[in-house]
């Protein structure tokens, strides 16, 4: 998610005998990159009973494993639950961790998700002759240039590249450098994907 947001789940159940009640007000704020997630009680004055707060906690993770777009899991993400209601009799943690994932539901697509995709770290070593069309062949895999140099003779690139623009690479390489470049990769971060791509993955889940 990118912004701070709040969201109302009441999951209300009556069949003949003992009914169902749960009802939560959560807010949901964005993390730093890597930091994960992390669950706030700022439920005063015994609103809620204690003895709810874990199952509504439970119901939002398995909510955040789902995740709000295309099915992909949430990361960085804070979640404070900080008001709604109970009822003495037909309250239970079931109804409860069933309100807490339709509160995060809600709060969440109000909160403008994003995808965000693995950025790997990329070191690509080729004779000169070839430098210019393996920046191109970067380029063309929304590859960003971070640094060009030379070294023993061949041209050393580094660059940041999404991991999945890098399938078959080492024989699209191995063909455009007649067999004489390497390259050595390893994961780097996470980062938003531009709303064109984004749009691809999710239409690609729905088919």
């Amino acid at each position: 998610i990118t912004q701070e947001a709040e969201g109302e789940g009441k999951y209300i159940k009556q069949s003949g005998g003992k009914g169902q009640y749960g009802h939560v007000w959560l807010r949901v704020a964005p993390k730093k990159r890597g930091e994960g997630f992390e669950f706030l009680n700022e439920i005063k004055g015994g609103v809620i009973p204690q003895e709810f707060i874990p199952a509504t906690e439970k119901g939002v993770k398995e909510s955040l494993d789902k995740g709000v777009v295309a099915g992909y899991p949430m990361v960085d993400v804070e979640v404070a639950i900080y008001d709604g209601s109970y009822h003495e009799v037909d309250s239970s943690e079931i109804a409860f961790k069933i309100a807490g994932a339709m509160a995060f539901q809600s709060a969440c697509k109000k909160a403008k998700p994003v995808l965000l995709e693995p950025i790997m770290k990329l070191e690509v070593i080729v004779p000169e002759q070839f430098f210019g069309d393996t920046i191109g062949d970067l380029s063309s895999r929304r590859g960003k240039i971070e640094e060009t140099s030379d070294r023993l003779g061949m041209k050393v690139i580094d660059s940041k590249v999404p991991l999945s623009e890098m399938f078959g690479y080492a024989t699209t390489l191995r063909s455009m450098t007649e067999g004489r470049g390497t390259f050595t990769m390893e994961f780097d971060k996470y980062e938003p994907m531009s709303q064109n791509v984004a749009q691809e993955v999710i239409e690609g889940k729905r088919k």
